[in-house]
């Protein structure tokens, strides 16, 4: 089967080529799929760099995230699972960017029947992030101010609407009047242009000084110095990751300025640690793809042999929403 490999660490436009490789087994407890629609994410940006916490071995196959078809399992997997259409996880080296993947049997889910095949491809891992972050890290309550950093981006379009689902109030994040298009279709009810206007000094002002309660920053460097100026009393800043590359270090003494906490969110930590946690998020998630509350925005949807580019645009913050790459040839 053809799959893109990464066979050096590096920029995935440079290190990242199209193969013949065989159609890999499953082992115990996993499943290969036959890949319909493959979700891009930063970690695969990351991966390909060899700067994400985990470093599957050179040469690897990266795509952690997909919609697809059960094909066959392996042993101690019951078979019923055999031609279900699902979403999930993959187990690298052998990742989504290929026409099989394979997938711990535990971290695959039945797709949402409210959506096509692309459109879940991008349901899984942004979506169970910003659940976890909004609404167990972050206690996310109704009436409460929510600021989403990147909100026109893969997991802060799904934050923007996880809030509003939840009744918050929503401030969007973004950098460049495109991605405020975005930002306000996602249902933000105040957004703010990075490039042109100063965050800390907008978000004051739509909040009449108070501040935000709980802000979510995938982003880090001067997102996160920003947050801890418009946090609220008693609020919540959630890091997810660091996008801009630049990780700072908490000034513990100024947290006791407002008594704000600022508190974590590695999501791939419940898959081991509470995964049945992991399925309520999912269950709860289908419910509100049912009621229409959430849609993953696909702004991308492009053809196999353009995925290393498309990595490299989302390294650089050059995508809105989510890119999605379609299988390769039979």
């Amino acid at each position: 089967m053809q799959a893109w490999q990464v066979g050096a660490h590096g920029e995935p436009v440079d290190v990242m080529r199209i193969v013949e490789v065989p159609v890999p087994t499953p082992g115990p407890g996993q499943v290969l799929v036959e890949v319909w629609s493959t979700a891009l994410n930063f970690p695969d940006v990351l991966l390909a760099r060899g700067h994400y916490q985990e470093r599957p071995p050179l040469p690897f196959t990266p795509g952690i995230e997909m919609c697809g078809q059960v094909v066959s399992v392996g042993q101690g997997v019951g078979k019923h699972l055999v031609g279900e259409r699902v979403v999930g996880t993959t187990v690298l080296p052998q990742g989504a960017l290929a026409r099989y993947a394979i997938a711990p049997a535990s971290d695959i889910h039945e797709a949402p029947t409210g959506l096509d095949d692309v459109t879940a491809s991008a349901l899984h891992i942004a979506y169970q992030t910003a659940w976890f972050a909004l609404y167990r890290r972050a206690n996310l309550r109704v009436t409460e101010t929510l600021l989403v950093h990147a909100a026109a981006g893969g997991v802060g379009s799904a934050a923007v609407q996880l809030g509003k689902a939840a009744g918050a109030r929503v401030i969007a994040v973004v950098g460049g009047p495109l991605k405020a298009m975005a930002a306000r279709g996602l249902g933000a009810d105040v957004v703010i242009d990075r490039t042109t206007t100063d965050v800390v000094e907008a978000v004051k002002q739509v909040t009449g000084g108070k501040g935000v309660d709980v802000v979510f920053d995938p982003v880090g460097g001067a997102a996160f110095t920003a947050s801890t100026k418009v946090v609220a009393f008693e609020g919540r800043i959630v890091v997810i990751g660091f996008a801009s590359g630049e990780i700072l270090p908490a000034a513990t003494n100024h947290l006791l300025v407002k008594n704000y906490s600022v508190v974590g969110l590695h999501w791939g930590l419940y898959r081991s640690k509470n995964p049945e946690l992991v399925r309520r998020c999912h269950e709860e998630l289908t419910n509100l793809v049912d009621a229409g509350a959430v849609r993953p925005l696909v702004s991308e949807h492009i053809d196999f042999d353009r995925a290393s580019a498309a990595l490299g645009r989302l390294a650089a913050g050059e995508s809105t929403g989510r890119i999605v790459v379609a299988p390769p040839p039979a």
